[in-house]
């Protein structure tokens, strides 16, 4: 599975972004997927989820209520909309697909490349 990730920028605080992650490979549309994000200075932490059938999305709590995860499996493609964007999120956000909804919040097999989302205050 190769997944790329796209639609990052600056925005100011309280503004909205929408990330995109094109995901290739024959059975990429039955994988878990989910967002990640790196800060400066700081680990990788998760940020969102969603099962193959998006019957099950899964946030951390530093984003819920502000981002919506979603999928459509037709364009093999998921969304992480982002509202009420705070200067905290500045970040590279990351793209990650699993098979298993357990591992994709934790160690997804499968990661694209970062997309820097900057928020100004």
């Amino acid at each position: 599975v190769q997944l790329q990730a796209f639609g990052g920028g600056l925005v100011q605080a309280g503004g909205s972004l929408r990330l995109s992650c094109a995901a290739s490979g024959r059975t990429s549309s039955y994988y878990a997927m989910g967002w990640f994000r790196q800060a400066p200075g700081k680990g990788r932490e998760f940020v969102a989820a969603i099962t193959w059938n998006s019957d099950r999305t899964i946030y951390a709590d530093s984003v819920k209520g502000r981002f919506t995860i979603s999928r459509d499996n037709a364009k093999n493609t998921v969304y992480l909309q982002m509202n009420s964007l705070e200067p905290e999120d500045t970040a590279v956000y990351y793209c990650a697909a699993d098979p298993t909804t357990l591992d994709i919040t934790t160690t997804p097999n499968y990661w694209g490349q970062g997309t820097q989302v900057t928020v100004s205050s």
